[in-house]
């Protein structure tokens, strides 16, 4: 099989996968709640003659190949959207306020589904198995952990694993593939919850109250000296607060004022993230008691960090510039070796099996597409949807090949 066949046959995929794509664009489903896209993507692979299983709670597997003794390489795409309203200028915009694929995983849903077909179409060249995986809860750091428990890297047993990103607001060319380089790619990542306690009361009489407020926000500049003095020039660790609630009247003091955040380190011990909790706890505890005020602070839903197999992360860059050229090239082309601060729950599995991490280019920042995921206004460029079908497809099938033993 030649890259060109490859790429030719994604390419007369590339209306159809458009069409899926901006489907599941207009129906943004969150968390493990995707009762529009899961039966959506089952019926799909029905249709291509696969017999998809569920896994977890909304997670979906399906498997092509096996015809031949081999090994087995697990693609994954995550499916689910994000909490926010779409403000982006397309014809296929959410249908439903407060709910926004504004992380590309409608691409990610396409993209795979596009290589689901090519595999079945070159089912008997398969030297292996390859796992196709369709995972909800990425967003929330709960979808690979729920899979992971009900036997996703089972029956047949993975052993090597790999996922695409979508990136927007970039400076490169659209279509290109950016392939992690071995060692921590993403940063871990932990929410934080404060709650600051104070005695409500009238705004006219704040002597007669204990302002919380007040107390939240001193905790709040003060946890930043955290980073600016107690962390090493060489370490990596960052929070951020993003919401900050308290009150719902201007001329009351409220009982208690709350914020939430998150934490992130590259620290694969996750050693600098349990020192900054340490200090949040401490930092919290005394501006509140100095204030008059009690805190409390719950941590949940920790991630950690991604960690690429070095092997693997070789063998992938290999594979796809043989399909793409210079358009595939290691991630520290633009990120200087340093991993970034997002976070990605397939990290759970590259805890478990060989993993690696790419990144494909979907919209050049002068025609349009100068917003990163997470923003309302972020789009991507359908154009690179065959493409990433094509890498997703070339990769498992070299691998396998290579990897016989």
């Amino acid at each position: 099989m030649k890259t060109k066949e490859i790429l030719t046959e994604a390419a007369a995929l590339q209306e159809e996968l458009q069409v899926i794509r901006h489907d599941l664009h207009q129906h943004p489903e969150l968390g493990f709640d995707l009762t529009y896209t899961l039966p959506y993507v089952r019926e799909k692979l029905i249709e291509m003659g696969y017999e998809p299983a569920e896994c977890g709670k909304a997670g979906l597997i399906a498997l092509a190949g096996g015809k031949k003794p081999g090994k087995t390489f697990l693609l994954r795409a995550d499916m689910d959207a994000l909490p926010i309203t779409e403000e982006a200028n397309v014809d296929f915009a959410s249908l439903y306020p407060g709910r926004m694929h504004g992380c590309g995983h409608d691409m990610h849903t396409a993209m795979l589904l596009g290589a689901a077909k090519l595999l079945k179409a070159h089912e008997d060249e398969l030297e292996g198995t390859v796992k196709l995986v369709f995972q909800p809860a990425e967003e929330i750091f709960q979808g690979s952990p729920d899979m992971l428990a009900n036997g996703m890297l089972e029956a047949p047993k993975v052993d090597a694993a790999a996922m695409i990103h979508v990136m927007a607001g970039i400076p490169l060319p659209s279509g290109s593939v950016l392939v992690a380089d071995g060692g921590v790619s993403t940063a871990s990542c932990e929410q934080y919850h404060i709650t600051v306690q104070g005695k409500g009361g009238h705004g006219a009489s704040p002597h007669l109250a204990i302002d919380p407020i007040t107390a939240a926000a001193h905790i709040h500049l003060a946890l930043q000296e955290i980073s600016a003095r107690e962390l090493d020039g060489n370490e990596f660790g960052i929070f951020t607060t993003g919401r900050f609630t308290a009150g719902e009247v201007s001329n009351v003091i409220p009982d208690k004022a709350e914020m939430w955040g998150t934490i992130r380190t590259t620290d694969t011990e996750n050693a600098v993230g349990e020192r900054i909790k340490t200090r949040i706890r401490e930092i919290c505890n005394g501006l509140a008691a100095a204030m008059r005020c009690r805190a409390s602070v719950e941590f949940y839903d920790y991630c950690p960090c991604m960690d690429v197999d070095p092997a693997l992360s070789k063998d992938t860059l290999t594979y796809v510039q043989e399909l793409l050229g210079t358009s595939a090239m290691n991630l520290n082309t633009i990120s200087g070796g340093n991993a970034g601060g997002g976070s990605e729950d397939f990290s759970f599995v590259s805890h478990k099996v060989p993993t690696v991490t790419m990144f494909l280019v979907a919209g050049d920042m002068d025609k349009g597409y100068c917003y990163a995921q997470h923003h309302p206004k972020a789009k991507f460029d359908d154009a690179v949807l065959s493409r990433g079908a094509a890498v997703h497809t070339w990769l498992a099938m070299r691998w396998l090949e290579e990897h016989k033993d």
